[in-house]
Formats: C-alpha cells, structure tokens, sequence
C-alpha cells in the first residue's frame, strides 16, 4: 500500500500516459502465480485483497466509511454488506474518492476537452466516460495499479489462436491492428488504445483508430487500404464488416478478430469466422474494469475472479445459484482504491456457469447478457441498404445531442421513432436536439429524405438483458 502512493505520487510528464514498471511488474508476478490456484488458494486471495480494499476505501472514501460501518470482512458474509449504484455513487462524487485531487467539475472538465483524449489527468489517471444508459454518462478513474493490472491479465490471459506464429513474433511485429469503434470522446478502450500507442512508439504503424461514426463506404476504404492482420471492435460492427466482405465491397482477410462491448450471439460469431476465415477471441469488460472476462482456446468466457469479485443476483438482490442466469450482477474491483467499487451494481445479466472448463482454469466459467441493441437497416439512395450501428447512434445522442434517457426504434425502412421519458411540455427541446443530430448523422450515411418522428412521455422498453433497449430494429431483424 505504502509503495503503491510512493509510485503514483512520483512525477510524470505532462499528458504521458498512466504507467509504472514496478506495478506491472507486481501485476504480472501476482496474475501468473494465480493461474495455478485452487479453489481454496483463489478464495484466500480473494479474501486478502478485499481486505486491503475495504481498509483504503474508509481511509479515504466519506461515502463508503457509511456505507461499511459495522462491516468485517471475513466475518460479515459479503451478501450482507450494502450494493452501491452507478447514479448514487455519481451524486456523492467527491465522497466516494478517496484522493481529494479528483473533483467532479474538473474531471468533467477535463472529459469535454477532445484535445485531452488518451492523457493523464493531473499526471497520475487515466479517465473515461461511461455510457449515459442510466442517465449521464459517469467518470471512471485509474490509477497505476489498475492500470498494471488491465495490462497484465490482457497480457497473459487473451487467447492466442496462432500461438506458433507468437513464437517467432511475440511482441507481434508483424501485425497490423485495427480498433474499429467510437473514437470521438473519453471512451474506455479508445483511451486504451491511445495509451498503448503512446508506451510503444515504435507502434504508431502497426496500430490504428478507425470511426464507426464516419460513412460506412469511407471506413470500408480506410480498412482496405491498411489491410490490419488483427481486428478490435463490437460484435455489431463485426456483422456489418462481414456482411461487406460477402457482398464484395470490401476485400480483407485478418487473420483474427476481437470483438467485445456487446453481447456476442452464436450467430454473429458463425458469421464472422465463416466470411473471414479467421479466429473470433471474445472478452467481457466494462468502464468501471476493463478486463472482467477472456476466452479461452476452448471458446469459454472465463472471469478474472482474482481481482474482480462477481455476484449474481436476483431482482430482490440475493444470490442466485450455478447456472441460473441473474437479474444483474454485483462488482467489487479488488484492484482499484482510488475509487472504490464494492458491490456495484452492474447491470448486466451474468450466469455463473456449475462444471469446470477443459483448459484447465481454475478461473469460472460465466456467459454474459449484456448490452443487446439492434443495427438498423434502412433503405439509402438507389435503393442500397444502408446499416446504422447501434454504438455510433447512441455515440450521436449522448455527444451531439445530450440525451441520455432515450430509445430509438425503426418502425420501416424509411422511419425512425425516437422516444424521451418525459412530459410533452419539457420534451421539445429534447427531441428537436435528438432529432437534429440523427437526421445529420443519417444523411452522412447516405441516408436522405429519412423521416424521423419524436415522441415524449412513453415508458421505455427493456430487452432481454434487463438494461434498456435504446436501439431497437424491426422486428424481423432481431
């Protein structure tokens, strides 16, 4: 503890990204000696880190210092301690944190900078923006040891489908890596992204940004022209970049694709590999930890358990058992002290899988139901389908719009209904925004003379995720 400020309090320079040796190092040592856990060895390194935990968050956290009086861990059962919300935790930001050098309106500050995209915050955290689909988008921070440990567990636990070709390349020189998502805000694997081009320089053309927000024709140009060996995007996008490769209009053969951020259907995995020929590696993260889950060479979704504590739970927030499939799940970041996660509500659906898996992990094997909006296919000029992806349309809303409470719905080829939870009389301004940005966005696409109808007041529909459908297509699509 006392080492980790001495190194996170030690100067950087200004805008270098968030790194420490001695952590990774610390992280790498920590990650490896846990793949050879038990089931008795994984729980007493549960159990000491969440000790360390709970001891930094009331050292310096008002809120959790409430929020865990009475609490003992190792005595009291962690289904007893109190679960936290996303909207709670915002609300109560500067009591939450525990360095008084993370304040609110600067953070919020430094997010609404483009310019700061991929730096530092004061010289010591990386920062990202979560997505507004309970409200306002939140602020995550990390510190050199999150950091370390995102690094790590991507590191040693990401699946390798090509593993006699990293014998020869291991620092993969040889490849050439393609991010395919939104690129335009403080969005948590752009963010990661820029930061690994920033610690290896000698990357700069051998990894790549590419917008899902540009026309689809510009990005199809763009992909072919670098022809990356190595594809990281959303399942969705994935989809569609496959669906252009059968129909001709784009000419690209990675020899892997990574998707996550989205849940992954059997369906689109299928697609993907069948068109591309090439490895689909799946992962499970989110902005509150990066590297939650990683697939395995059998094609399971296995949780970082050593540093992120699950819960799966039912409506009324009590456990459910093996194999059944929660109403959200609870996270506890054991990594993270300068802004504590202790029984988060997710959001995500989670089933914690009975059996163990065939590669040898003592790490459990989960399925996710996470985010499920729909890509919308619409009709463009000359009659050419047209795909809007769902990340790039809620990107459009939350940054050119400033909605974050909404749903978007195709109702034909030609038509869009966008809806806001709220009363006729205070909706106008929000929908007049909401459509203004949509009907800009569209055109881009090739999308003229799209009618866009706005709606206020009806409740908004939930999928099978349990979160809010924000993007929903027509019914014979999904």
């Amino acid at each position: 503890m006392g080492r980790e400020r001495d190194t996170a309090d030690a100067p950087r320079l200004p805008g270098a990204p968030v790194f420490d040796a001695l952590q990774l190092a610390e992280a790498t040592r920590a990650v490896l000696a846990a793949n050879g856990d038990d089931a008795a060895a994984l729980a007493r390194r549960q159990a000491a880190r969440l000790t360390r935990l709970v001891g930094a968050a009331r050292a310096g956290s008002a809120l959790y210092r409430e929020r865990l009086k009475g609490i003992t861990p190792g005595r009291t059962p962690l289904a007893d301690w109190p679960a936290v919300t996303k909207p709670e935790l915002m609300q109560r930001f500067d009591d939450w944190v525990t360095d008084p050098a993370l304040q609110l309106d600067a953070l919020r500050a430094f997010t609404a900078d483009p310019e700061r995209i991929g730096q530092a915050f004061a010289g010591r955290w990386q920062v990202w923006e979560s997505s507004g689909s309970s409200g306002e988008p939140a602020i995550f921070v990390q510190d050199a040891q999150a950091m370390a440990v995102y690094d790590a567990l991507e590191a040693l636990r990401r699946s390798t489908p090509h593993r006699w070709q990293r014998w020869f390349d291991p620092l993969g020189l040889g490849e050439r890596y393609a991010f395919v998502g939104a690129t335009g805000g403080h969005f948590a694997t752009y963010v990661s992204t820029l930061r690994l081009q920033r610690l290896n320089p000698w990357m700069a053309g051998r990894l790549r940004c590419f917008s899902i927000l540009q026309p689809t024709a510009d990005l199809l140009t763009q992909l072919q022209d670098y022809a990356p060996t190595v594809i990281a995007t959303y399942p969705s996008a994935a989809a569609l970049l496959a669906d252009e490769a059968l129909s001709g209009r784009l000419a690209m053969r990675p020899r892997e694709v990574w998707t996550g951020g989205e849940t992954l259907s059997a369906a689109v995995r299928q697609h993907v590999q069948q068109v591309f020929g090439c490895a689909l590696c799946n992962s499970y993260g989110a902005s509150e930890f990066l590297a939650i889950g990683w697939q395995c060479e059998h094609g399971r979704l296995h949780a970082n358990t050593d540093w992120a504590l699950l819960e799966p739970v039912d409506a009324q927030g009590r456990p459910v058992p093996a194999g059944v499939q929660s109403h959200t799940t609870l996270l506890t970041h054991l990594a993270q002290f300068a802004q504590p996660l202790i029984r988060y509500d997710l959001g995500d659906r989670l089933t914690l899988m009975p059996e163990p898996c065939n590669c040898g992990s003592p790490l459990p094997v989960i399925e996710v139901l996470g985010r499920c909006d729909d890509a919308l296919h619409l009709t463009g000029r000359h009659g050419r389908l047209v795909t809007l992806l769902p990340l790039a349309l809620t990107t459009v809303l939350e940054d050119d719009a400033r909605l974050y409470d909404f749903q978007l719905q195709q109702r034909d080829r030609h038509t869009l209904v966008l809806r806001v939870p709220l009363p006729a009389a205070q909706a106008g301004a929000a929908l007049a925004r909401g459509c203004a940005a949509l009907h800009r966005f569209c055109e881009q696409q090739g999308l003229q003379g799209l009618q866009i109808v706005g709606e206020a007041g009806p409740a908004l529909l939930h999928g099978r995720s349990g979160k809010t459908c924000r993007v929903l297509g027509l019914p014979d699509t999904r």
